[in-house]
């Protein structure tokens, strides 16, 4: 019999930035104008700040822009409501009281990032991967000329990022939570993984440098040696058979690519 993973949050989000719903927030008269510089460059954003200082920002932008005038607190309904991306000039500490009676999960919860104040780092503060912030944080730090400060361990270790691996391809990850935090730990540890591609394209790693040294690749399952491996990574049409699930107790996470893709 043949059965597929219980399901998980479906990870894939929209990586054309036009597609992606923004924010740029700030609180200060300082802040406000800095936000006004990346609302130049980023002219499909909106723009959150606050009523007094809304006539610091400069003249033509094409951004939608909300001036609230009540208490900024009351804003983050409508912000983690609305957008997929906050980028805030506001101080990390503030942030992260703002943002804690919101979360949810990160399946659900927006990507929100920080920029200091003299616009030198941009750091990803809640829903990294799954989110998209930390690609966002690369984007805003190209475009402000500052350094992203990525804390993802996949990021930093430029490994396979487990959860969210081939999704600018399309491909949807099928595999219990568990299996997803287990396998992430095995890759970024640096234990051997068995990478299984029988299907999608083959252009799935991006970074710049070699593929780790820990990774290696196989034509078909049938090939590998199960026990010499942490775990396996699958890239197939095939269904899984609950024995597998079993006998890859946590260790199995799958990837289905779409079919035209074949």
């Amino acid at each position: 019999m043949s059965t597929t993973a219980p399901s998980t949050a479906d990870t894939a989000a929209p990586t054309d930035t036009h597609a992606v719903r923004v924010c740029i927030v700030a609180i200060t008269r300082h802040g406000a104008a800095m936000a006004g510089q990346l609302a130049q460059q980023l002219t499909d954003a909106h723009l959150c700040v606050a009523e007094k200082f809304a006539s610091g920002l400069p003249a033509g932008l094409p951004n939608t822009v909300h001036a609230y005038s009540g208490a900024f607190k009351d804003e983050m309904p409508r912000l983690f409501a609305q957008y997929d991306q906050i980028v805030f000039f506001v101080s990390l500490g503030a942030v992260v009281r703002l943002i804690a009676p919101h979360l949810k999960s990160k399946d659900e919860d927006p990507g929100v990032l920080v920029v200091d104040d003299a616009g030198q780092f941009v750091i990803p503060v809640l829903s990294g991967h799954v989110g998209g912030a930390n690609a966002m944080a690369e984007l805003v730090a190209h475009l402000l000329k500052a350094t992203p400060v990525l804390t993802t361990a996949s990021d930093v270790g430029k490994t396979i990022p487990v959860d969210i691996l081939g999704r600018e391809l399309g491909w949807k990850v099928e595999a219990p939570k568990i299996n997803i935090t287990r396998v992430s730990a095995h890759v970024v540890n640096g234990e051997p993984i068995a990478f299984v591609q029988e299907a999608g394209s083959p252009h799935w790693w991006t970074r710049p440098t070699p593929l780790p040294a820990n990774i290696h690749r196989f034509d078909t399952l049938e090939a590998v040696d199960l026990a010499r491996f942490a775990a396996v990574l699958w890239v197939t049409h095939h269904p899984v058979s609950d024995a597998l699930w079993q006998q890859l107790h946590e260790k199995l996470v799958v990837y289905r690519p779409p079919q035209e893709s074949v």
